[in-house]
């Protein structure tokens, strides 16, 4: 197996759901759960990168390793890159980001995107899609989708229904729709680099961070998932549903 390494962003603050990293999800906080999917994943390391000392507690007190980040950082692809850099990895390092609120980000998904960028050594970053298969799914903002051209990286995300079918949509999705899945793999230095640059116009709008690569001119790759991807944590009725899979 290839090696990586595995930093989870987890910001304390959220409008719908404050303090959600530190949520109980079946007697766990929810990056904790996160933790151990990617402990599960046989990554090298895993590292909680957050800007509040309690996160940093409850991870420890449950054996993780978690580091305080700079709170004013734009986005946790920059949380992400203070960690690389703090940890001195090497620009070819294959680093992972795993959302802090992503409780059933199943193990085999973050391995296939490792075993992806150290089967393509010149790409930069890498990401996952699945197939839409609903209507309200299509139309729901907490949804994102993404477009890719014929060498299978990506034209576009977005919010937004899309592609936008201008004669109506055919009964059965699939196809051309596809849900992005919010796990990256970068190359450090490819980190480096977007880190360096601010907050894109398109990245500011849509408020999805990945759209500063594609201004910037960067390829991803985004890979059909190996197996099915249950959604993150982003509404109280996620936490819910989360919480029924995942009890005590």
């Amino acid at each position: 197996m290839s090696a990586f390494k595995v930093v989870i962003p987890a910001r304390f603050a959220s409008t719908r759901l404050p303090g959600k990293p530190l949520l109980d999800i079946g007697g766990r906080a929810m990056v904790v759960r996160v933790a151990e999917q990617a402990v599960a994943s046989g990554a090298e390391e895993v590292l909680v990168a957050t800007d509040d000392e309690r996160i940093v507690q409850v991870v420890a007190a449950a054996g993780h390793r978690a580091v305080l980040t700079d709170p004013q950082q734009a986005s946790g692809l920059d949380r992400v890159h203070e960690v690389v850099v703090a940890q001195g990895w090497p620009d070819t390092t294959i680093v992972l980001n795993v959302q802090g609120d992503e409780p059933l980000a199943p193990p085999a998904l973050m391995r296939q995107l490792a075993e992806a960028m150290a089967a393509e050594p010149l790409a930069p970053m890498a990401t996952l899609c699945e197939p839409i298969q609903r209507r309200r799914d299509l139309e729901d903002p907490n949804v994102v989708k993404v477009v890719r051209d014929g060498k299978g990286c990506a034209l576009y995300f977005s919010r937004a229904p899309l592609p936008m079918a201008r004669d109506g949509y055919p009964s059965e999705l699939g196809g051309l729709w596809r849900r992005h899945i919010g796990l990256y793999a970068f190359r450090a230095g490819a980190l480096g680099r977007l880190a360096a640059l601010p907050p894109s116009p398109l990245e500011a709008v849509e408020r999805l961070e990945q759209l500063r690569a594609l201004e910037d001119g960067m390829d991803i790759l985004v890979l059909d998932a190996c197996c099915a991807a249950p959604a993150g944590v982003d509404t109280p009725a996620d936490l819910a549903r989360v919480r029924r899979l995942l009890p005590a």
